[in-house]
């Protein structure tokens, strides 16, 4: 089960370099349900997720290199390129802050995950992140695949 809260993102946190990073391209098969091919650095995925917002069912597989680049071909919409910080929260959980490449510049969406519903409702954000998105179906990857001419520049 994943449980997580999305927001856009009101200003970028200090020193962002200095946090660990991945490069995560990904792509979907389908969006409902959403099954999706990912590379995030050298290792390959995919992934299925039940539908909802807060709270939603999550399976990943490995895949092989060949595997991934085999479905890429496959793949519904565009392929999504980002750079995923993981930047520690004083709470003791962690942001994964996505700034978005290519078509979906200059997107930058900001998730933490948590192991219980009532820990994420009563979570307080940090001052950098912006406006709640956690219900927006137009938020989630899946959806941003599909819709690469929205301007993302006013939402930021």
């Amino acid at each position: 089960m994943e449980i997580e809260r999305k927001f856009l993102v009101k200003a970028m946190p200090e020193q962002l370099c200095s946090y660990p990073a991945h490069q995560i391209a990904q792509a979907y098969l389908c969006t409902d349900p959403v099954v999706r091919i990912r590379k995030q650095d050298d290792s390959y995925f995919l992934t299925y997720k039940s539908k909802g917002f807060l709270s939603r069912e999550e399976y990943n597989l490995p895949l092989t290199e060949e595997a991934y680049l085999h479905l890429l071909k496959k793949a519904d919409g565009i392929v999504i390129s980002k750079r995923r910080y993981r930047i520690p929260l004083p709470s003791g959980l962690t942001a994964e802050l996505d700034i978005f490449e290519g078509e979906l510049a200059p997107l930058s969406l900001v998730e933490v995950e948590f192991g219980a519903e009532e820990a994420a409702h009563a979570f307080i954000p940090p001052e950098w992140f912006g406006e709640d998105v956690t219900y927006s179906a137009a938020y989630h990857n899946s959806a941003l695949s599909q819709k690469a001419q929205i301007d993302f520049s006013s939402n930021q």
